[in-house]
Formats: C-alpha cells, structure tokens, sequence
C-alpha cells in the first residue's frame, strides 16, 4: 500500500486545488466530531470507572469483601458469636487471592446527649486502616472509653474532639458507658456515617460477655475484586464443616450479598457507558462518512484520472481510506488530549463537586483504567474504519470518460 499511502499523503496535506477548498471545512466538521465523541467517551469511562470503585472501596471499607459469621444469626447487628483461632485466621489468610483477615465485634446502642439521641452500632475491628485513611480530625482510639465518630454524627450531635458522652445498650437490663470522642471520620457514605461509632473491640466483648477469643465475624479482604465470588467459594469450602468449641457453625457471605441494593446501581452504571459510547460512536462514524464523502466528491477529476492510468476501484478505494484514517487519527489524538486533560483537572483539583448525600461523594471521583483506555482507542479506530468502507465504494460508480467529458 505504499504508493496508495503517498497519493492519500499529497492529496492530505495539499493546500492547493479547488477540491482541497471545498471539502476543508467538511474535513474540520468531521476531525471536531471525532474529537469531541472520543474526549466524551473517555470522560464517561473515567467517571464511571472512578464511582463505581471509589463507592465500592467505601461499602467494603465498613465490611470487607466477604465475612465469616455465626450460621443462626438474624441479619441484624446483634450478633451471635463465633470462635476466631489463630488456626483458623492462618487458614484462611493462606487461600489463594485473600490480603488480610480480621476479626470484627458490633453491639446496636443508643447515644444520649444532654439535647439529642441516635441510634448507633459500635464496632470494633482488628483492622482500622480504613478508617485511618478516612480521619479528618483526631486519633485512633487507644484504649476502651475512646471512639471515633462520624462527622455528620459529630455534627447533628453537636459533639467535638474529647467531648463525652453516654451509650445505652438494651438488653434484659440497660447497660451504660460513658465515651470520649477522640477522633472523628468523614467517608461521605451517610448510610453507615449515620450509623457506625467505631471503638475497642475488647471493650464490645465486656458489653457482650464474650471472651477474648470470639468475635461478630471475620472480614476478609481480597486482592482482586472481580475474583470476589471464587475467593468466596474458597472461604466456604474451607469453613463450611467448621464448628466452634460451642458447636457453632460458620457462614460465609460477601459484600454483594449484604449490599445488594448498592451494587445492583453500581451495575446499572455500565448500562449508561454503553449507550454513551455507541451514541458517540455514531455520531463519529456519521461526520467521518460525511467527510469523507465530500472528500471524494471534491476529487472527481482525480479519482477520473488515475482510473484512466489504469488505477483499479481497490487501488482508489485505498487512497482515500488512508485518507481518512488521517483525520480519524487526528480527531482521536484530539480527544484524547481533551479527555486526558479534563480528567486530569477533575482528578487533582476536584473542580466539580456532588452532593454527597445523593451520591455518597463529595466530587465526580476520576479512575484511570489504562487497559480500557487502549480498548476504547482501538476498537473505535477499527469500528469506524470498518464503517467507512461502504462510502468508500462510492468510487467504484465514478468512470473515466464521464469525468474527462465533464472536464
């Protein structure tokens, strides 16, 4: 294809020929298009991308991927106690694809202030990296009648750094604690904001009479997210014929499972890529056709000439499909600097805020996926090339004498 490569080059970049005038501004049309679908497109897939795992690293954050629990409890926060060995916890952290295994206590409350109450669930963990991650003022707590709170909890409860206050636990007889706030976490995610206080775990077993070695549950945290249903089935078959010392069996759930609301929208969101992307793939396809018709049209007296040297419907076909993949490529390189860029602004300087009680964040979050990026970039590439071969026919009905009759 080489001599078709250099006749689609001279015709390009020519700024000679009436033909070269009147299909400019189609061709410019044409590259915008393309330009704007593709930036659109990138956009789409960094905000899509970066929703769905920022508010999935969120709900995870509160529960892990998947957890270990007792098999009779009730699906509430009062939960019945299993037996967490260190046999056990190594066997687990040595399955394929687990990061780490932790063990978690809750207990349902009440906090009372000298104006205000709310509901409440404590809850201690093994592991609090996510909540050190997600402190915007204080410390973790470092000993039993310390917690953290919730900044909107902290705010509706008018309760600060150091403040004290009392939780209520109702069971056959109410029990009372007083706390301190020795820190306070902000995740934007007003369905556990509301409701979780994070405190000691040893001082959750007191309240439930526990000992020192049970627990609520376990929380494992995986590697890989899409291996979360085989890490799952791998945690069931190595716990599933497990009793505690009290006969206690285990059950394993994942994330998905106690969240299926959240994930069903998070789902809903890869609807919305897909019918972004093929209206801008339309729209591309439908400019890229339109310019390249013009420029066929606009150069009539050459396509007449080079068929009169003996040049075949392929040979001519070829040139201007070089052609236009000159400007599919320029009006993708266009978009992806657009895109890149805006992505880029939106991802250091959070210039676009939410609402975080509609969206469980406070800015349009921006994930880079640089295997989808490639994918998008070659498949609209080979998509809109495979299209432009059907405009491209249209040199096939051009003949030679008409155009030299014509000239």
């Amino acid at each position: 294809m080489r001599t078709e490569v250099q006749i689609a080059r001279r015709l390009h970049f020519s700024e000679e020929g009436a033909g070269r005038r009147i299909s400019r501004p189609a061709v410019r049309v044409a590259v915008g298009g393309i330009a704007i679908g593709v930036a659109v497109m990138i956009v789409t897939l960094t905000v899509v991308f970066g929703f769905k795992q920022t508010i999935r690293d969120k709900v995870i954050g509160f529960g892990g991927h998947i957890q270990v629990v007792n098999f009779d409890n009730n699906n509430t926060y009062e939960m019945q106690p299993i037996l967490v060995t260190d046999s056990l916890l190594d066997k687990l952290r040595a399955l394929g694809g687990v990061a780490s295994v932790s063990a978690f206590c809750t207990k349902p409350g009440i906090i009372k202030t000298s104006d205000a109450f709310q509901g409440m669930v404590l809850k201690g963990t093994d592991d609090m990296r996510f909540f050190e991650r997600n402190l915007c003022d204080g410390r973790l707590p470092a000993d039993p009648k310390e917690v953290l709170l919730s900044r909107r909890m902290s705010r509706k409860l008018r309760l600060g750094i150091d403040s004290t206050f009392y939780c209520y636990f109702v069971e056959d007889e109410v029990r009372v604690r007083k706390v301190s706030v020795c820190g306070i976490y902000n995740t934007d995610f007003s369905d556990y904001d509301d409701l979780f206080v994070i405190g000691d775990m040893q001082a959750i077993r007191q309240l439930n009479r526990w000992d020192a070695n049970q627990a609520s549950g376990m929380e494992i945290r995986i590697s890989d997210f899409h291996r979360l249903q085989e890490v799952a089935d791998e945690v069931y078959f190595a716990t599933a014929n497990h009793m505690d010392n009290e006969g206690n069996a285990y059950f394993t759930q994942t994330i998905e499972d106690l969240n299926p609301t959240i994930f069903a929208w998070l789902n809903l969101l890869d609807m919305n890529v897909v019918v972004i992307i093929v209206l801008m793939l339309a729209v591309s396809a439908m400019n890229i056709i339109s310019g390249l018709i013009i420029l066929i049209l606009g150069n009539i007296p050459t396509i007449g000439l080079l068929k009169s040297l003996g040049a075949t419907n392929g040979f001519v076909r070829r040139i201007f499909l070089v052609q236009a993949a000159f400007l599919v490529s320029k009006g993708m390189l266009i978009g992806n600097i657009l895109g890149l860029l805006l992505c880029a602004v939106q991802f250091f300087f959070r210039v676009i805020p939410l609402d975080p009680t509609s969206y469980y964040v406070s800015y349009v979050p921006i994930a880079w996926n640089v295997g989808a990026w490639v994918a998008l970039n070659v498949g609209t590439l080979a998509l809109i090339m495979l299209i432009l071969l059907l405009p491209a026919s249209i040199v096939s009905r051009i003949s030679p004498a008409r155009v030299m009759r014509w000239e």
